[in-house]
């Protein structure tokens, strides 16, 4: 059906939905959050908008953030109840394409249905979970609405995606048992749930989770997250894995007739013999088979996430399970649901190939939201480059790479052409493990062989071991091996295959199809492809289990990379090697490879690439020698959990008033609506409006106190570091848990006296409406959260601990060698500097080294040094973090130095760094001189025109150190900085 590849649903909310980011992510207040519901609204403002982006480590990408956005805008905003209705609203054209029309309004298509096509490795798992988490929170908020539901069925194709779904909702298993506290939602919740509804989501995932086989049997309370295999629900036995066991032979086959067998045993579970398949606790468990189903089609709503969703509509010759019987198990359930019945696909191909034996086209599902394809992965830096091992040797070699084989089709040995392939594998490994582990000791690079068969994997293992390999460097991971071992010797093998990353062995994964998908592993560099089936699906999966990122937030490395892509892109040999994918190329893919070639996305490299240096012109510049003279001890206050601090002390008639007028605000809201409050937590209905627009989507103005008095005090919460955990645990302020009641009396004063220059009483004349306008609402914290950090600054505590770090903790960093400058009065003889931009960081380095008055200087790794990160509030009330850049030691005094651009000396987040920095160095200040080595602690910030200006008249840049060191005002204006 060549009317859905070009993805018209893909296309038509694209260009709704894409227009509205910009607004979104600068907290502009983007249309969709005022047509979606308040929870709703809440969640993409927590994963999307920037200000909450700056506080996290981890964040959406792109790709992601289209398909989340994408799938809402279609479900909710559109509310369309089948495929068809969302064609009739974004992509109406389409359906007068050839066969269109006619597929979208089959029966199969009459629920809400979605497909996200995303790459391998750019994360379809996390638009899951975030997914999940919308579901079920505006569920319990409204549960009568039918867009929402609390159950849901996780549909996996073998044990390695349901292994890999049970770690992201359950926690990764360890010794048999599983620990919620390593689930993806709960270890990366400052992405996915918002402070305000952890309780409930992680209260749900814990009594909720049902593995496959208690589906039916487990009894829920709030809902059900049910995970299983799709074998279990068409109806068959479920095998432990999707390995294929028949080798090249095996086809994709739309449209095949079912195997007579396979038809019967369906029908009739139970058979008569002896064997131990026939054991009374086997046959009891094919007898409730149907039993899962059953409960599924009960349910009064459900939502069917299916993960690699392109399994769902295989047909295959030597399994039991149709298209048909899948297709017929999913309207059974939907019957009972009518539009209650929701379906979301992930896959990275989402397509069945027709056209005959391997495909030669491809028909796309007809119901894609969003395309982000592994070419848009690509060019964003978020998978591997790829590049063709395409050597002399290979180039001319025959097509003998298929196993051989005797008269009755028994593998007898592998052919030359594979022993080749082989080879030029391991020499690409080698050449990475070696200058790998000089860049990176904890870095170990894999090979992964993807086999023909079962029967030929034993006969790799022993060309590997003839190499020098020895059983430790090589894990065989396929269906006939967990046959050959048994489940209680299998489990230590399968997680160490799922930790292969963190250790040196193995160096060789040789498997067949199992893992295909699911293996979320970074470490795979070089794949060697020995099956020689030339589908499309399967090349792109074999090339997927390389494509996730082995490095990560690093700026020097980031560079080399972005270097990579830009010189693939124009057909370039990459210059170095991180995050570069090699596949040893085999004579099927031809055609798969050049498309990849023709798209600028891949490379071929030759011999002469054996001498380019895999790390590029990256150098991990070691501690030079007598770094203890350069060497800087940073003291950090610790505040116990037992401190005291004052009472503060806030006269709201003191503080600034709004710069908004109240005439103008209240003829910019209008009145006259009539809205209904609901609870966000009972669903609860109360009072006689409800506002979805206001940044807090506040009910009644008691409720918009107790809202900002939670915004203000959990903005002041968030911590120094990633973990808020780890944050409570070393600096402690319960001054905004304890004296909560006195930030609400005191917000009421404000907006009552001072807000507005005026009295102003809220419950009057509906002047409440002025108080939900983002910027009021932003203007109203920002004034409080800063009044409050000073508060904190000035408090006088009981005890203190002091704990002092050393810049040398770090005994490594990366640099570019053709970047990097050399230094002498620093811990390191070498200091990074962008290559683009770097200008002002390099005048300053070169300038401050050749001052004697100076007597040690550092670069501050943003990544490495992160005791060194300063909290800060942003203008509206948003808390963020940054680091300084440098550190400069004088005999007196310690400078911390940020450098900007002229330009950006006047933004007023720079302002309010410097207020948090220069409280910072206050608050050393204030400690003995024998915990800070009898130095003065500064703040300098440095624009661009002033360090060209003093350095070209010969003055020394400690000079200029102290003549642009922050200071504070004295008098009234006492707390401002100059």
């Amino acid at each position: 059906m060549s009317g859905f590849a070009d993805f018209p649903l893909a296309k038509g909310l694209a260009k709704i939905v894409d227009p509205q980011i910009a607004d979104l992510v600068a907290g502009a207040g983007a249309p969709i959050l005022e047509q979606v519901t308040p929870v709703t609204a809440e969640l993409l403002r927590y994963w999307f908008q920037q200000d909450y982006c700056d506080l996290r480590g981890l964040n959406f990408h792109a790709g992601q953030r289209a398909a989340i956005l994408n799938t809402i805008y279609a479900h909710e905003v559109l509310n369309a109840a089948r495929l068809s209705d969302l064609y009739s609203a974004v992509a109406a054209d389409a359906l007068a394409t050839a066969g269109v029309l006619s597929e979208v309004t089959r029966a199969r298509h009459n629920h809400p249905k979605y497909a996200a096509k995303m790459a391998t490795g750019t994360g379809k798992t996390w638009v899951l979970n975030a997914l999940l988490v919308w579901q079920h929170l505006n569920n319990i908020a409204n549960p009568s609405d039918p867009r929402f539901s609390s159950n849901f069925l996780l549909v996996a194709p073998g044990l390695i995606v349901y292994e890999r779904l049970l770690d992201s909702f359950l926690g990764k298993e360890h010794e048999g048992e599983r620990g919620f506290e390593s689930s993806d939602l709960y270890s990366q919740r400052d992405l996915f749930v918002p402070e305000t509804h952890r309780s409930q989501v992680f209260g749900f995932l814990q009594s909720s989770v049902v593995v496959k086989s208690d589906i039916g049997r487990k009894v829920t309370g709030s809902g059900m997250v049910a995970i299983t295999n799709w074998h279990l629900l068409a109806g068959q036995e479920d095998p432990d894995f999707l390995a294929d066991q028949t080798g090249e032979d095996e086809v994709e086959a739309p449209g095949a007739d079912i195997d007579p067998k396979g038809a019967v045993e369906s029908v009739f579970p139970l058979t008569p013999g002896t064997a131990a398949g026939n054991s009374l606790d086997v046959l009891d468990r094919r007898f409730l088979r149907g039993g899962p189903l059953e409960a599924l089609k009960d349910l009064t709503d459900l939502v069917v996430f299916n993960d690699e969703a392109h399994h769902i509509h295989e047909i295959r010759r030597t399994e039991e399970v149709t298209d048909v019987e899948w297709q017929r198990s999913l309207n059974e359930i939907a019957a009972t649901k009518g539009r209650r019945f929701m379906q979301f696909d992930f896959s990275a191909t989402p397509y069945n190939e027709v056209g005959g034996r391997g495909g030669n086209g491809k028909e796309y599902f007809p119901h894609i939201v969003v395309d982000f394809d592994l070419n848009a992965a690509m060019r964003a830096g978020l998978v591997k480059a790829l590049a063709l091992d395409k050597r002399r040797d290979i180039a001319a070699l025959p097509l003998d790479f298929k196993a051989e084989r005797d008269e009755q089709r028994r593998v007898t040995g592998l052919s030359n052409g594979q022993r080749v392939m082989l080879r030029a594998g391991l020499k690409k490994l080698e050449i990475l493990e070696r200058q790998f582990a000089g860049a990176d000791r904890d870095k170990h690079p894999k090979m992964m062989v993807v086999c023909e068969d079962t029967s030929v994997t034993p006969h790799v293992i022993e060309f590997l071991n003839s190499t020098g390999l020895s059983e430790d460097d090589i894990l065989r991971v396929d269906s006939g091996r967990k046959a050959e071992l048994g489940i209680k010797d299998w489990e230590p093998i399968r997680e160490r295959l799922f930790d292969i990353d963190r250790h040196k062995q193995p160096r060789v994964i040789v498997s067949v199809l199992m893992l295909r998908e699911g293996f979320d592993v970074a470490n795979i560099c070089v794949v060697v492809p020995l099956r020689s089936s030339a589908a499309s699906i399967l090349l792109e999966q074999t090339i997927g289990r390389g494509l996730r990122l082995m490095w990560r937030g690093d700026s020097a490395i980031d560079e080399l990379k972005a270097q990579t892509r830009e010189r693939i892109s124009k057909r370039l040999e990459p210059d170095n090697y991180f995050d570069v994918l090699f596949i040893v190329e085999h004579p099927a893919f031809s055609k798969f490879y050049d498309d990849l070639l023709a798209g600028g996305l891949a490379v071929e490299v030759g011999d002469d690439s054996d001498g380019t240096t895999a790390t590029g012109d990256l150098e991990h510049v070691d501690l030079r020698t007598g770094y203890e003279s350069y060497d800087f001890e940073v003291p950090i206050i610790l505040r116990d959990a037992d401190e005291e601090l004052r009472k503060p002390s806030v006269n709201p008639l003191e503080l600034t008033p709004s710069k908004y007028q109240l005439d103008w605000l209240r003829k910019a809201v209008g009145k006259g609506d009539q809205f209904v409050s609901q609870d966000a937590q009972t669903g609860t209905q109360y009072g006689d409006y409800r506002v979805d627009g206001g940044v807090l989507t506040a009910t009644g103005y008691n409720d918009y106190l107790s809202r900002m008095t939670i915004r203000i005090s959990e903005a002041l919460s968030r911590g120094m570091t990633r973990s808020q955990s780890h944050y409570n645990q070393h600096a402690k302020f319960p001054i905004l848990q304890a004296y909560r009641p006195l930030l609400t009396g005191w917000l009421d004063i404000y907006i009552r006296n001072r807000l507005f220059q005026q009295e102003f009483d809220p419950l009057v004349d509906e002047n409440w409406r002025v108080l939900l306008l983002d910027d009021v609402a932003q203007d109203l914290a920002g004034v409080f959260a800063t009044k409050l950090v000073e508060l904190q600054a000035s408090q006088v505590v009981a005890s203190a601990e002091i704990q002092h770090r050393r810049l040398s903790e770090v005994k490594s960093i990366p640099v570019r060698t053709s970047t990097a400058v050399e230094v002498t009065k620093c811990i390191y003889p070498k200091l990074p500097v962008p290559s683009q931009g770097g200008g002002l960081e390099r005048a300053f380095i070169q300038w401050a080294d050749s001052d004697s008055t100076i007597e040690a200087l550092a670069k501050v790794h943003e990544y490495r040094h992160e005791f060194l990160r300063r909290p800060y509030l942003k203008a509206d009330g948003m808390p963020a973090q940054y680091s300084p850049d440098f550190l400069v030691r004088t005999a007196e005094a310690v400078y911390v130095v940020e450098t900007k651009a002229q330009t950006a000396l006047s933004d007023d987040n720079v302002r309010r760094k410097q207020v948090s920095a220069t409280t910072w160095c206050e608050q050393i200040n204030e400690l003995e001189p024998e915990e800070r080595d009898g130095h003065e602690w500064y703040y300098v910030l440095l624009g661009e025109t002033l360090v060209r200006q003093w350095r070209d008249k010969g003055a020394k840049a400690s000079d200029l150190l102290e003549y642009a060191r922050l200071r504070r005002r004295s008098g009234p204006e006492q707390g401002r900085i100059f």
